[in-house]
């Protein structure tokens, strides 16, 4: 194997920053802004260290061995896999909930389970998705009154249900009043952020090389978030596919330190 992912040619490894969305159209108020952080920080209970989305497999066979291999590995699934897919899916989630459309939501949850590639990568959205509901409704229940927050509390309260996690994000940034750009791109820090976590302790990779990774990737958030907000569903698709190979893969791997 190559390149990660089929069809796609990544970026050189670099550490200039040159964002293509700066300007956000909503302002993000203090409350708003310690929500999300508190939602997307690697403490949050969802066991986000847990899962690797497949890296750990590509790691394995030496596909990733190297800062510039994951660059270009997380730069492919951001804009062209996972990263583009869940990003439409917490957009529309985030607008269904503004509405307090339960049917619509519904059909999105079932929708972004569908759309996984593999038993482990299933896994991952729904175990993380379900379990950050569960620890926003136990400590961050919502306590204004909108069609969001109502649909939040009544849904919450559903414990047999699965929840992906960029529905159940979406759902919790309506209801907690964050702007859906600021969830947007902290969702997709956050999502590659724990990619590199992964890359530090299985590559191995220095802290340094790590957060360089994240540095060149900020323009890339950026984008994916813009084209995110102006997204329809019809616009999900992936071409990622030796990464939902890896996915596959991981699932006979013999040793393992992640569960996807």
């Amino acid at each position: 194997m190559g390149k990660p992912t089929a069809m796609i040619t990544g970026p050189v490894m670099s550490t200039t920053i040159t964002p293509t969305n700066t300007h956000m159209t909503e302002a993000v108020t203090l409350p708003a802004l310690y929500r999300l952080l508190a939602f997307l920080s690697p403490s949050f209970p969802v066991g986000a260290f847990t899962y690797s989305h497949g890296l750990e497999q590509v790691i394995e066979d030496g596909t990733v061995k190297t800062a510039e291999d994951l660059l270009s590995w997380l730069e492919d699934v951001l804009r062209h896999g996972a990263g583009r897919s869940d990003a439409i899916l917490l957009k529309k989630s985030y607008e269904a909930a503004l509405m307090g459309d339960d049917s619509t939501l519904t059909e999105l949850q079932d929708l972004a389970l569908a759309l996984q590639p593999s038993k482990e990568r299933h896994l991952e959205t729904s175990a993380q998705g379900t379990a950050f509901l569960v620890a926003v409704r136990q400590s961050w229940r919502p306590d204004g009154r909108s069609p969001a927050a109502d649909l939040f509390n009544q849904r919450a309260e559903d414990s047999n249900q699965s929840w992906p996690y960029p529905v159940a994000l979406g759902l919790a940034a309506a209801a907690h009043e964050i702007p859906d750009e600021a969830a947007l791109v902290a969702y997709l820090h956050a999502f590659a952020g724990n990619i590199v976590s992964a890359a530090i302790r299985a590559v191995p990779l220095g802290q340094s090389n790590g957060q360089s990774v994240l540095a060149s990737l900020e323009p890339t958030v950026f984008a994916v978030a813009a084209m995110a907000n102006s997204a329809s569903l019809e616009d999900i698709g992936s071409s990622t596919f030796l990464a939902d190979i890896a996915s596959m893969a991981h699932e006979t791997q013999y040793s393992r330190l992640f569960r996807s």
